[in-house]
């Protein structure tokens, strides 16, 4: 099991910019591949993207490539996504989530292993 924080969330106008954080415990960290989700009101929670155990690939969702950029810095136990060009469908909870691998790719809820508590991102108009 690794715990996952995530923090970074808030509300912004619509063409700015957030970065998430997302904090994991030590243990297994770099055995693992950690993706972004997000849910919004009355919706299925939908994938965003994932970033391969070592850092070195990323898989990006088609709905958000281009603006969504995900990194991690595997020695302070911590993943990143960069959201820009933010639109208002962006509006959502964002969670972060952790499942053993090590390649990045699309991955189903099913799938994931380990799931922070979520950061709301609130995109105004």
């Amino acid at each position: 099991q690794v715990q996952l924080v995530e923090s970074g969330g808030g509300l912004v106008q619509a063409g700015g910019s957030l970065r998430l954080s997302c904090a994991t415990s030590a243990r297994a960290f770099n055995d693992y591949v950690i993706a972004w989700f997000r849910q919004a009101p009355g919706r299925e929670r939908e994938f965003v993207a994932s970033i391969s155990s070592s850092g070195d690939s990323t898989y990006v969702d088609d709905s958000v490539t281009g603006r969504f950029a995900v990194s991690r810095d595997n020695a302070k136990n911590t993943m990143y996504l960069q959201m820009n060009y933010l639109k208002p469908e962006d509006t959502a909870v964002y969670y972060c989530a952790g499942v053993r691998g090590a390649e990045a790719t699309y991955l189903y809820t099913s799938w994931i292993e380990n799931w922070g508590q979520g950061t709301q991102v609130t995109v105004a108009s």
